[in-house]
Parts: C-alpha cells; sequence; structure tokens
C-alpha cells in the first residue's frame, strides 16, 4: 500500500466520484466498474493523479492503471524513478 498514491487517488474522485470508498474496492478489480466511471472520469482520474503526484502517465500506461493493485504499482514506480 501507498499511502501517498492512494491518499492522491482518493482526492481526484471526490470531485468526480465523491461516494467512492477505497477501503471498499476489491485491490485487483476493475477500477473503472468497481467505482462506476465513464472514460471521461477516467481521464480526468489520471490528469488529476499526474498533477497531484508530478508524474508524467501517458495513455501507453493505462492498462496498467486499471486496477487499485495496478495503479499503486504503476505511479509508486514512477514516483521513484524521479
Amino acid at each position: 500500500m501507498n499511502t501517498e498514491i492512494e491518499t492522491a487517488l482518493a482526492d481526484a474522485l471526490g470531485g468526480i466520484a465523491p461516494e467512492a470508498d477505497l477501503s471498499t474496492v476489491d485491490r485487483s478489480a476493475i477500477l473503472r466498474e468497481e467505482l462506476d466511471l465513464d472514460s471521461m472520469d477516467l481521464l480526468a482520474v489520471y490528469t488529476a493523479l499526474s498533477e497531484k503526484l508530478g508524474v508524467e502517465i501517458p495513455e501507453s500506461d493505462y492498462p496498467a492503471l486499471a486496477t487499485l493493485d495496478g495503479l499503486v504499482t504503476t505511479l509508486a514506480r514512477k514516483l521513484a524513478a524521479r
């Protein structure tokens, strides 16, 4: 678990899906389905994460960000590399 990334995700979701509770999300489930997000919502989340964490998230990374575990792992790697 990476608190910085999950806090940034919760903040990003606050304006898009305020009812989302990450503590109840299956870490291996598809976030889009778990949180009932459409493609524009998901893009807004990725953009907010990029800004909050100061990392670039190219479209080619989106498949790796599909689950909570994948998102945390991928972004933690990016944070460590900066």
